[in-house]
């Protein structure tokens, strides 16, 4: 089999899985859904700014923490800078049971561009 670059494998997570826009989460939190927001970033990507009541659990520590978080039958939206971690993210998170689970497309990049609540 022959390598797999960073980006075939965040094209073959995103056939994978659920993907949501950044509006559809503002509609989300609108309705006020019971989901949890995971921020997979770095802490000093956290550090400047964050969705509202968002969870942190950088990428490098989720296979490790998250069923000590957060419950398999929770909805999850997790997001990173741009959407690729998060789709990572998200595959992991698929395959180890989670059965509500999604990334926001375009990250807080996005959530930015649409003018969505910062807090931090």
């Amino acid at each position: 089999m022959a390598p797999k670059t960073a980006q075939e494998l965040i094209d073959e997570a995103k056939q994978q899985i659920k993907e949501v826009t950044p509006e559809q989460v503002r509609d989300m939190q609108a309705r006020n859904e019971r989901v949890v927001y995971l921020d997979v970033r770095e802490p000093n990507e956290w550090n400047l700014g964050r969705l509202p009541h968002a969870i942190h659990l950088p990428r490098g520590h989720l296979e490790a923490k998250v069923e000590g978080i957060i419950e398999r039958k929770q909805k999850v939206v997790i997001y990173c800078a741009r959407g690729n971690r998060s789709a990572l993210a998200a595959l992991t998170m698929k395959q180890m049971g989670y059965e509500d689970v999604a990334s926001m497309a375009r990250g807080i990049q996005g959530w930015a561009d649409i003018n969505g609540e910062i807090e931090g």
